[in-house]
């Protein structure tokens, strides 16, 4: 796993463990990151880490109506 550092102003308050949870739900969100690598990063379980994706504002399932649809038209 890559180390990268941010600077972030001091007016911001989240700490290391907040920063990283929301940039890791944040990318799941966005589909560059699964599950499994975004609660890594984290540093939680995929449990944990699809627990606390509500506190970002980021759906667990993040597929539209109209792809699950499609999904299971193909099954």
């Amino acid at each position: 796993m890559k180390t990268i550092t941010l600077n972030i102003p001091d007016e911001v308050k989240l700490d290391d463990v907040q920063t990283a949870r929301f940039l890791a739900a944040k990318l799941y969100e966005s589909g560059i990151l699964t599950l499994g690598h975004a609660a890594l990063m984290a540093g939680l379980s995929k449990m944990a880490f699809s627990e606390i994706l509500a506190d970002y504002n980021v759906a667990l399932f993040n597929h539209s109506a109209d792809e699950i649809k499609k999904d299971a038209d193909i099954i």
